[in-house]
């Protein structure tokens, strides 16, 4: 089995994971490091003493034996080193998100076929257990037929770290996990995406967004809302970890916690319409007709799915598809779409109005 030899750009948070990961598998070998830093470099080499180390793409591009490499540099380095990676024949695996506007994207997509390279982007939590459980939820139709999905992550800091604090390098947090929660909302509903409104706010940053709330509206009837908030507090249990809400016409759904907790929620039986028979309207539960505390009984709750998946499996499918024996699972034209959202996101936000989508 041929083995691919992968370079790193970046030897950031996320870069040090992608060597230790390419070093991880049979498959693969990181072999090379590039990082304008000399002290990450030192790091590096500290760690793995053969590995090569250059302090330019270009150079690295040149001397190192490279079938493919991973761009994690800051978002507003990926269409250069992209291009430059095409150019030298390497195929591109990118982080998160690919560019930092369709226009971007698709003149690397563009330079990318041209040099008959692959290109994806590490779209991992794809993968992520709590948006696998959702998602299988959403396939079943486990609670009826859905009708909304709300999708929440909140913090308690309001600041963020490194280079995303700066709007110039590709900072704030609709780049950084907007990219994923959008994604994961796309990948798991399958029908044309009508309409994007969105509040994009800085509530603690100068720069760049630490919030925002999206509302997408899908053709087929179901609505689903992202929030995240950097400073959004509360002390409810395991505030500030992964929410899904999933809201159906057999029941709900909901799961907290990256290793996702959680129920689908049920009625035994429904409230009789009581269109004229008033005395029987006004033994309906709680201080209103419609709300309040229902009877015991009346609400029953069922396991909600375990999956398996773990992020490593984004580079099962990425070796294999390099082989040809899978297609890649995060497809260009998806990539692509997802920036689209972000930029009908920032438009909304700008005008405070809905934007058409598709």
């Amino acid at each position: 089995m041929k083995k691919f030899n992968y370079g790193v750009i970046g030897y950031g948070f996320i870069g040090r994971r992608h060597v230790d990961t390419l070093k991880s598998f049979e498959d693969s070998d990181c072999v090379a490091v590039c990082d304008i830093n000399p002290a990450r470099l030192k790091e590096v080499k500290e760690k793995y003493p053969d590995m090569e180390v250059y302090g330019s793409a270009d150079e690295m591009f040149t001397k190192a034996g490279l079938d493919g490499v991973i761009i994690s540099a800051n978002n507003n380095q990926h269409k250069e080193l992209a291009i430059k990676a095409a150019r030298a024949g390497k195929h591109i695996l990118m982080e998160k998100p690919a560019a930092m506007s369709v226009v971007e994207l698709d003149e690397m997509m563009g330079e990318a076929d041209k040099a008959g390279v692959t290109f994806t982007v590490h779209q991992q939590r794809r993968f992520d257990k709590d948006f696998r459980c959702v998602k299988e939820c959403y396939d079943k139709k486990m609670v009826g037929d859905i009708y909304t999905i709300q999708s929440s992550l909140y913090g308690y800091n309001g600041n963020m770290h490194d280079w995303h604090v700066y709007k110039a390098e590709g900072g704030g947090m609709l780049y950084d996990w907007g990219v994923h929660l959008i994604d994961q909302i796309l990948y798991m509903v399958d029908s044309r995406l009508v309409s994007v409104y969105a509040d994009v706010r800085n509530v603690m940053n100068e720069e760049v967004d630490d919030y925002f709330k999206i509302i997408l509206r899908f053709e087929n009837m179901v609505t689903a809302e992202i929030e995240l908030g950097t400073y959004f507090l509360s002390d409810r249990k395991d505030w500030f970890e992964r929410h899904w809400f999933v809201g159906g016409n057999r029941g709900s759904m909901y799961a907290d916690k990256f290793s996702p907790e959680g129920k689908i929620v049920r009625t035994t039986k429904l409230l009789e319409n009581v269109k004229k028979d008033q005395d029987k309207s006004a033994a309906s539960y709680g201080p209103t007709r419609s709300f309040g505390v229902p009877a015991p009984g009346l609400i029953v709750t069922e396991e909600i799915p375990r999956t398996d998946y773990e992020q490593r499996d984004f580079f099962v499918n990425y070796f294999k598809a390099l082989r040809g024996e899978e297609e890649f699972l995060v497809k260009m034209p998806e990539v692509r779409r997802v920036l689209a959202v972000m930029e009908a996101c920032r438009k909304s936000a700008e005008t405070m109005a809905s934007v058409a989508f598709e």
